[in-house]
């Protein structure tokens, strides 16, 4: 474990967080550019990579970011130049919600693909960085849906359990170099995505969580600072769940 006597300080990381224009997303960068890292955020358009320069401020980065091509991760990575990120959070993701007799199969693909494959291709893209200076983290953003499962969410339950088999497997591969891959499993938080539901929809389910409320981005963006910090060097392969009891496996 590091012996500086914050064991929280990111000084001197860069932080690579995809899907960082809004809700989790946004709040995990600003959290991690709080503790001291350097903080590239992506986004899919122009303007949303400008705004979060924006938020963030001189010293950070907006780079635009396709997380369901090859193509476009090769690209983002080459624009780094030698400056390696030291952590990656795998947030970016989309919903298609249907019930299975009447998803599309390009609302199936698109979902893995944005949700599950974009974690295979980021991770391999910084893996050879972290490796070279035997040191890294890497938080991938999985769901309490992909633990408990939800109707009309088959798409998005799988990519999100898949999420977590991958996470266990990839932190057995690199667990000897210095580098710690974990997941955190959000429960109901509020976000853009929560607004759109009824106000009988979120009484029901806030009414089902024991803490009695929703989580919010911020209780999320906490976990990802411990899991990307000195504090956490010793936690790898690990489920962090952020539900405020509403999952207990």
């Amino acid at each position: 474990m590091s012996n500086d006597s914050n064991l929280f300080s990111l000084d001197g990381e860069i932080a690579l967080v995809t899907g960082a224009t809004r809700g989790i997303g946004a709040e995990i960068a600003n959290q991690l550019a709080a503790a001291g890292a350097e903080v590239i955020g992506t986004a899919t358009t122009p303007d949303g990579a400008g705004e979060i320069v924006r938020r963030l401020g001189d010293g950070h980065a907006g780079r635009v970011l396709d997380a369901g091509s090859d193509q476009s991760v090769q690209a983002l990575m080459g624009g780094l130049g030698n400056r390696a990120p030291t952590i990656l959070v795998n947030n970016a993701g989309i919903a298609r919600d249907n019930l299975l007799l009447r998803m599309k199969p390009q609302d199936w693909q698109q979902v893995i693909n944005t949700n599950l494959s974009s974690a295979y291709r980021l991770c391999k893209a910084v893996l050879r960085g972290m490796l070279k200076a035997r040191r890294g983290r890497i938080i991938n953003l999985s769901s309490v849906v992909g633990m408990a499962g939800a109707a009309g969410q088959g798409n998005y339950a799988a990519a999100k359990a898949g999420l977590l088999g991958f996470t266990r497997a990839l932190a057995l591969e690199v667990a000897g170099r210095g580098i710690t891959v974990n997941a955190i499993a959000p429960g109901y938080i509020e976000t853009d995505m929560t607004a759109g539901v009824s106000a009988a929809r979120q009484e029901a389910v806030i009414g089902s969580i024991p803490a009695g409320r929703a989580g919010t981005p911020l209780d999320v963006a906490a976990a990802a600072v411990f899991l990307a910090s000195p504090a956490a060097a010793y936690v790898t392969g690990a489920t962090l769940h952020v539900n405020g009891g509403l999952w207990m496996g």
